[in-house]
């Protein structure tokens, strides 16, 4: 029969050892999201970047445009 101490110092490893795993899935979890929002973010300002050179190109193109049309 097992002692009224290793009854409870059995229950407290469980406890401990179910609290320990549940916490590193829920930190797994969390860092899972971070990552993810970190590269959603960055492919967002990349996109933006992107976006961004791309208008000043088209702005450059057309300013070299223009002074052949005011030569007409």
């Amino acid at each position: 029969m097992v002692g009224q101490f290793e009854s409870n110092k059995d229950t407290v490893q469980v406890l401990t050892e179910s609290a320990a795993t549940h916490i590193g899935n829920i930190a797994t979890i969390i860092t899972g999201a971070v990552r993810d929002i970190a590269k959603e973010t960055g492919d967002w300002l990349t996109e933006m970047i992107e976006m961004r050179e791309a208008a000043q190109r088209a702005q450059q193109d057309e300013q070299k445009l223009r002074p052949a049309d005011d030569l007409d």
